[in-house]
């Protein structure tokens, strides 16, 4: 132990970190920049934090503080200690309606303020789109503004009091007229106010520099106001008393189309006398799918108040008719807007990939210029990009004349860091040019605080320098940002990784085949760490349940990336703080699609989990649950079930069994159906019954292992239902050869003398979730071998288990890359509902007129989408929206040992609530296996697939 962590675990009460672990989750925050600490601080009060300020000064070690890591310009990274503010001090200390302000920690996560302001009809005014993770902390430090300042400006513009701890110790209370200002500052100011109120531009989005000009005598000299936007580097923030405002009862959002984003931008300054709450701007090149939005090549998306709806609307059409537009779309419903606004939100994420899917990166996120300059700008801005043969997609607050934009910087060779180098300074004389600020919210950091001086001149400049002396004397905190910076092309977090591809299993088609490339999609935006319930979403469950950034998917990408970087996590693939760090994760592929920038940790993960334990004996979970179709198999061949079933039953054998197996004692084990789905599709003669249609559609309907062998109900459902709708009904061969499709054994002579025993064909999710990526790839090429006379016909594969279709359709053809097979069978797989839309589309299912509550299956928000889902429950009058999230058994690992706590907190996060919530007579839909089951054994609730709540519609039918 050295003695600084000595010294630190000594005196403070916090959390102390000076592992592996620790240090790289905050080697980076959302930036380009990289940064190793020597350690990292969760202080539990105040008093901590000047313990840990004690210590550090007379050592001479640098501090910096840290929120919620979202910070774009490098000023949450820092060489010496991290202050991790949002372990403890993270509470709303008091809200007080009457006065409309707060008193917020430091660690406070803006939504939680939010919630707890909204049944006064209050709210914090600025809420950038990280508002779900981002602290208040954060926001002052960086002065943060987001996509209502138009309406109620920054964070600087809220803030009344502040609680600031300096570098030596001295506890200080911030406000007007002085209050806490340290020793000089007031003959600093008094020195050079000339300076002071012409050397500053007149902007609503100038973050760039200290406000030294909020000191000026007519502005009430603010001491608390300029400290905001100091990004960490004058004092530490312990308290802070905020204001604020009223919230509007009723909203409307007007989406305004323009032929392009100049026009959109030229409109912006118009509309701001009309006084609306955002003036927000996106190109089309930033938006996955125009659909729900008016026709244009982008758009404003404006946001209008009232007491009541039809208020809010008037105004919202008052905008409308004041705009010059291409198309116009006014909407009301809550749910409609919050689904508009999640496109703008995400865009921080999306930007990351162009339309090409090459990489693009932060640096000049956030400029601003005068608003009514801000087409002028772009257009000089798309110039200069062009010059340099450049990409970025501009977006952001337009009504501020604020730009956020992500650029195909080329971070990884010399040639291209020099060419980032040669660009920020040009476009740093091009935002200067139109009186404008190399910050607009994100604060200057390292990634612009070199540029300072062409903004500000080098006079003011170093009055800047002046005044960090007077906070901080001995440069403790934050050094090298803001003033005395290091290079904007330094500290690269790229610099670190392998220049060449790292051999890996999986293909990685969306990164060009490269694992690095891979991991570099993680960006640190946080998205996962949100814990407020994001609708139908599912990222992060384990972040969720733990609170924990080892368990987020930053936090197991950051360990991913210093793996590859080999500087602090020096054992690769065999490392067990990477291994630790997975362990918890669930595989349940939310980030797949909630990851702004699509990061895939359940591959992640599998990836890890192959050469972890390559040639190592494996955890025996990995055996007991890995080989589980093998198991299933055996026991059903030799007709087992009832025997296992019976042991099953005897407590002492299953503790035992359990304890061998790597299960969770707590875990009661699943019966074995007496009767398998296939020998029962068998006994019915391998035929489709009398009520498919001759004439209908083949389906391929396949028997997934928990079909098979524990679940066979679904499948005898999912017949009927098929067969109901008109389609012929088959399954897949289980000889290698020209077997006829189908019929189960096959019965063509030639077939049989020619083919050799192939056995069930299977997905491989078993193998693949538990790493055992060998295993998976041969048990997928005998599938595809199996399906060989499938992939001859037209016919679809209906695939009734939602984590094996998802398998099935990503899984498969990434893992086997090289064989056209894979992507064959995956282009043929469809989900039951999907199946019926498209195959039968028009049948009528029977009216089931219930509502109904559940989850929609991870893997299915993930990977299949539920549209054709939500049409199917629509039409057989099953009403009520499902619940998001992940069950939390997500196949092996709630079944694992160490894991039931987790898993039973992910179930209680949305599922369990909303079941426990359902009205009377309510049908519990769960798709999946892992659902049922956890449902079962945690609420003893009896889930159904969709497949038997219609089969049983039918049978009603018919009585």
């Amino acid at each position: 132990m050295t003695d600084l962590e000595a010294a630190l675990r000594r005196a403070v009460r916090g959390e102390v970190g000076f592992d592996t672990t620790s240090r790289a989750l905050t080697t980076m925050d959302a930036s380009n920049y990289r940064r190793v600490p020597l350690g990292v601080v969760a202080p539990r009060d105040a008093d901590d934090v000047a313990a840990v300020l004690e210590v550090c000064r007379e050592r001479e070690v640098p501090v910096v503080a840290r929120g919620g890591g979202t910070s774009i310009a490098g000023q949450a990274t820092g060489t010496g200690v991290v202050l991790d503010f949002t372990r403890h001090m993270n509470r709303l200390v008091a809200l007080d309606p009457q006065a409309r302000t707060a008193v917020v920690q430091p660690g406070l996560v803006l939504d939680r303020l939010q919630d707890a302001a909204a049944p006064h009809g209050l709210r914090f005014g600025p809420d950038p789109s990280t508002h779900g993770r981002c602290t208040l902390g954060g926001m002052i430090g960086n002065n943060s503004c987001g996509s209502h300042s138009v309406a109620w400006g920054t964070t600087a513009d809220s803030v009344r009091e502040l609680s600031v701890l300096t570098a030596r110790g001295r506890r200080l209370r911030l406000g007007q007229e002085w209050a806490g200002a340290p020793e000089g500052l007031r003959d600093l100011v008094d020195g050079d106010l000339a300076r002071l109120r012409t050397g500053f531009p007149d902007l609503p989005r100038r973050i760039s520099g200290y406000a030294l000009d909020a000191l000026l005598p007519e502005r009430g000299a603010d001491v608390a106001r300029s400290f905001c936007g100091s990004e960490g580097t004058l004092g530490v923030l312990t308290e802070a008393v905020v204001g604020l405002v009223e919230s509007p009862r009723a909203r409307a959002l007007a989406v305004l189309g323009y032929a392009d984003e100049a026009g959109a931008a030229e409109a912006a300054a118009g509309l701001l006398p009309l006084g609306p709450l955002t003036v927000e701007g996106m190109a089309v090149d930033l938006v996955p799918s125009t659909e729900g939005l008016p026709r244009g090549g982008a758009w404003l998306f404006v946001e209008t108040g009232g007491d009541t709806e039809a208020e809010a609307r008037a105004r919202a059409e008052a905008v409308v008719r004041a705009a010059d537009v291409v198309d116009a779309l006014v909407v009301t419903d809550p749910g409609g807007q919050r689904a508009l606004w999640r496109i703008r939100e995400d865009a921080s994420g999306t930007a990351t990939r162009m339309p090409d899917g090459s990489e693009a990166w932060p640096g000049w996120e956030d400029c601003a210029v005068p608003p009514a300059r801000l087409g002028g700008y772009l257009r000089d801005f798309r110039r200069l990009m062009s010059a340099h043969g450049l990409r970025g997609t501009p977006y952001g607050h337009f009504g501020d004349g604020c730009i956020h934009v992500r650029i195909d910087f080329d971070l990884l060779s010399d040639a291209g860091v020099a060419r980032f180098r040669r660009f920020s300074e040009e476009l740093a004389d091009v935002v200067v040019a139109h009186g404008g600020s190399l910050s607009g919210e994100h604060g200057d950091g390292q990634a612009r605080a070199e540029l300072l001086p062409r903004m500000y001149g080098a006079e003011t400049v170093a009055l800047f320098e002046r005044a960090k002396a007077l906070w901080d004397p001995d440069d403790l905190l934050d050094p090298g940002m803001l003033v005395r910076p290091a290079p904007l092309d330094t500290n690269l977090r790229f610099a670190v990784l392998p220049r060449e591809p790292v051999d890996v299993a999986f293909g990685y088609p969306s990164d060009g085949g490269d694992f690095s490339a891979a991991v570099r999609r993680c960006v640190g935006v946080a998205k996962c760490r949100t814990t407020s319930a994001p609708g139908a979403g599912v990222m992060c469950p384990s972040f969720r349940a733990t609170g924990e950034e080892e368990h987020s998917t930053r936090g197991r990408a950051r360990l991913l990336h210093e793996m590859l970087a080999g500087e602090l996590v020096t054992d690769g693939w065999r490392s067990t703080e990477v291994r630790d760090a997975l362990d918890l994760c669930l595989s349940c592929k939310g980030c797949r699609s909630d990851c702004p920038v699509g990061v895939d940790m359940a591959t992640y993960k599998a990836e890890f989990l192959h050469h972890h334990y390559a040639g190592r004996r494996r955890p025996a979970a990995h055996y007991a649950m890995g080989w589980l179709p093998v198991w299933l198999r055996w026991a059903a061949r030799v007709r087992a079930a009832p025997v296992v079933n019976a042991l099953a039953s005897v407590r002492p054998l299953t503790a035992v069994a359990k304890r061998l197996g790597g299960i969770a004692g707590q875990r009661e084990v699943p019966r074995l159906a007496r009767e398998p789905f296939s020998r029962w599709w068998r006994r019915r003669g391998g035929r489709p019954a009398a009520g498919g249609g001759p004439g209908g559609d083949l389906v391929v309907l396949w028997p997934d292992t928990f079909t098979e062998h524990l679940s066979p109900s679904v499948g005898r459902a999912a017949v009927r239902v098929l067969e109901a709708a008109g389609l012929r009904v088959a399954l897949p061969p289980t000889l290698r050869g020209r077997a006829v499709v189908g019929d189960g054994t096959s019965r063509s002579a030639l077939a049989v003398l020619t083919a050799r025993r192939g056995g069930r064909v299977c997905c491989g999710l078993t193998y693949v979730s538990t790493g055992q990526l060998d295993r998976a790839r041969a048990v997928m090429r005998r599938t595809l071998d199996l399906m060989g006379p499938v992939l001859e016909t037209s016919a679809p594969v209906v695939v009734l288990e939602p984590s094996c279709a998802a398998a099935l359709r990503t899984d498969l053809p990434e893992l086997l890359h090289d064989d056209p097979r894979a992507a064959r069978l995956a282009a043929r797989v469809l989900t039951f509902a999907e199946a019926l839309e498209r195959h039968a589309p028009h049948w009528t299912p029977p009216a089931v007129n219930l509502p109904a509550v559940g989850q929609t299956h991870c893997h299915q928000h993930a990977v299949l989408g539920d549209a054709a889902d939500r049409s199917l429950r629509a039409s057989a009058g099953l009403t009520g929206e499902l619940s998001g999230g992940c069950c939390g058994l997500a196949g092996n690992f709630g079944f694992e040992a160490g894991h039931y706590e987790v898993s039973a907190a992910c179930a209680e996060d949305q599922l369990l609530p909303a079941v426990r919530e359902a009205p009377d007579g309510a049908v519990v839909l769960a798709d999946g296996f892992s659902c049922r089951t956890q449902l079962e054994q945690l609420a003893g609730v009896r889930g159904r697939h969709l497949a038997e709540v219609l089969a049983e519609g039918l049978a009603e039918g018919l009585e």
